[in-house]
């Protein structure tokens, strides 16, 4: 009986345990941390072996193959001495993808890639399909491989759980954008990052499909040095495309082999220019998907929106609050900002991931009047914008953030949190930090 070592009792982790045991292996969980209750039961109630707050060596270092969850690094001890062993580490996605004949539509990219797999979900199960939503969102996609029987699944697929793919074929790949992102996690080295996104086309064949964005530097910068087998489908919003997804106008269009489909932008459910790129990246999914237009079109101007990013909480004294947490990044405030079209007091900080504020200047002189610092270390931020805006505040909590919000905005102002950093300073992760944001506007 082969031997699978799953680190990491979380969502991906139990899925993978799960997903083992129902394939015949002997399957152990080890957890560094604590593993939380509800997990707990559910391997004891499997009948599977698990550890937490330790990893016992003797355990580990005899499997035949190892899933790491996607928030291990490959420098902790543990995975050295795998590697030393040349014992298999992988993801999740290698693992589960193993089991199922399904077809895969991936979607990676340094933004946009939730509400990109959101909306292709909501266009595919619109159109009646049966479809399972995963990855890097939801429920673990081992864990539906071992109970569900989808016909298609739509995964968001982070860096990290490539870097564990290797034989990983999806059907349809979406790469939404790069931008700097986890350099931490790269030798801060910004292309081993491009790399790793682009392992999701490195097995795919000319019948499959990678839809990327061609307005991109660094996808641009890859192409120049590589190539992939697949079919390639460019989206664009500044450059005309005889095949691929345009804009041409308001007129949003999209040519895949023999088809073409239109649609007017101003019906979009999202608001913003990198929305229509995520609706023609999803769009171009259901086209090569044959999903009726009709549908696609009704989809597109019903979708509710990812909750955490660009989300409206509530209008107070005429001041409209906004959550975008999920924006864990520099590129995802960027996106932030740029969509203000009134004067913003803006709430950032948080873990900074080897971030460069200086892309965002120009939008904090136009658009920003206060900025309110929550983080436990604002320096790099207080560096950057000092001298361009007149307020500056530090706080170290979410409710002193929103009162001091209030207190700095006037009528007709909107308050954005848009962290441009990861939350762990000061909250759980991000969505603890959204709703926490949620909370202590109600409160107000």
């Amino acid at each position: 009986m082969a031997r699978l070592v799953v680190l990491g009792g979380g969502e991906s982790g139990v899925g993978t345990a799960i997903l083992g045991k129902k394939q015949g292996y002997d399957v152990f969980v080890s957890d560094f941390g604590k593993i939380k209750e509800n997990y707990k039961e559910v391997l004891t109630n499997n009948e599977i072996a698990w550890e937490d707050e330790m990893h016992t060596e003797a355990l580990i270092l005899n499997a035949d193959v190892v899933m790491k969850s996607p928030g291990i690094g490959d420098k902790v001890t543990i995975v050295k001495k795998l590697n030393e062993k040349n014992i298999p580490v992988i993801s999740e996605i290698e693992f589960a993808s193993e089991f199922t004949n399904a077809t895969i539509v991936g979607i990676t990219g340094s933004n946009g890639k939730t509400t990109t797999t959101m909306l292709t979900y909501h266009v595919l199960q619109s159109a009646g399909l049966n479809v399972g939503l995963g990855g890097n969102i939801g429920k673990s996609f081992a864990w539906q491989v071992a109970d569900e029987q989808f016909d298609v699944y739509v995964l968001e697929l982070s860096s990290f759980q490539l870097d564990g793919c290797f034989t990983f074929r999806p059907h349809i790949a979406i790469i939404t954008n790069i931008s700097p992102d986890h350099l931490d996690r790269y030798d801060y080295k910004y292309e081993n990052y491009i790399a790793s996104k682009f392992r999701i086309t490195m097995n795919q064949t000319e019948s499959d499909f990678l839809i990327y964005d061609d307005d991109d530097e660094a996808i641009a910068g890859w192409f120049q040095q590589h190539t992939t087998k697949a079919q390639k489908i460019p989206f664009s919003i500044s450059k005309k495309l005889d095949f691929g997804a345009t804009i041409n106008d308001k007129t949003m269009k999209i040519n895949t082999k023999d088809e073409e489909f239109t649609m007017d932008t101003s019906h979009l459910a999202l608001e913003g220019k990198h929305n229509i790129k995520n609706a023609m990246a999803a769009a171009s999914v259901a086209q090569l998907l044959k999903i009726r237009k009709q549908t696609i079109r009704e989809s597109l101007s019903n979708f509710q929106g990812v909750e955490h990013r660009l989300e409206k909480v509530l209008k107070i004294q005429n001041v409209q609050y906004i959550n975008d947490s999920k924006a864990t990044n520099v590129n995802a405030a960027f996106f932030a900002l740029d969509s203000m079209t009134v004067p913003t007091v803006w709430i950032v900080g948080g873990v900074d991931k080897g971030n460069d504020y200086s892309e965002l200047m120009s939008l904090v002189r136009e658009k920003v009047k206060a900025i309110i610092c929550l983080g436990v270390d604002n320096k790099k931020i207080i560096d950057a914008f000092g001298n361009v805006v007149d307020i500056m505040v530090e706080v170290e909590s979410m409710t002193d953030a929103v009162r001091t919000a209030q207190h700095l905005s006037e009528k007709g102002d909107a308050v954005l949190l848009s962290p441009a950093c990861a939350s762990f300073d000061l909250f759980e992760n991000y969505e603890d930090r959204g709703r926490q944001f949620k909370q202590a506007v109600q409160n107000l």
